[in-house]
């Protein structure tokens, strides 16, 4: 195996914006990369972390088999309880989107996405007064169950929560 090169802590926030900007231009696995370049040299720096974390989520649709396992690893490097709960949202979120374009049963995307809602709600009552993120986001959720028919549970007495212990903390493979 080849071993990366790295960079110089110099080079450090200029890496920064190019893994933002591949994040932009759809090639997350690019922005993966960068951020592990940069973890490499400063392995707790915050926004690395948090960007890397996004670029897997970024993957969720293609990389299913380890990518969720693998954003829950980086969340653990995050600091800060509202900044934790906050990016623990995202990552159910956009599980529960990605678990939904695969055609996915509908209980999977809804359980998903409950958890998300709870994580930002969490998260609204830990923000800044100023700070709308977690709401703005909760209300995204509302809005993709309200519209996604597979993201609906087609009952309800076998609802798939996250919350409720069904086996549903192992992705579908």
């Amino acid at each position: 195996m080849l071993e990366p090169k790295r960079i110089p802590n110099e080079a450090i926030p200029v890496a920064l914006e190019k893994a933002l900007r591949y994040r932009l231009l759809n090639e997350p696995a690019e922005a993966e990369s960068i951020c592990r370049d940069v973890l490499l040299v400063d392995p707790d720096n915050q926004a690395a972390s948090i960007t890397l974390l996004l670029a897997i989520t970024d993957q969720f649709e293609t990389e299913f088999a380890t990518a969720l396992e693998e954003a829950n690893r980086v969340l653990q490097q995050i600091h800060g309880e509202y900044e934790q709960v906050y990016y623990e949202g995202i990552i159910n979120e956009r599980w529960a989107k990605a678990q939904s374009a695969r055609g996915m049963p509908g209980d999977f995307a809804f359980g998903w996405m409950r958890k998300a809602m709870r994580c930002y709600e969490k998260a609204e009552q830990l923000s800044k007064p100023a700070d709308p993120d977690a709401l703005l986001r909760w209300n995204t959720c509302a809005r993709f169950l309200d519209r996604d028919e597979h993201a609906n549970p087609s009952y309800t007495s076998l609802t798939h929560d996250v919350e409720a212990g069904f086996g549903d903390d192992v992705p579908p493979r």
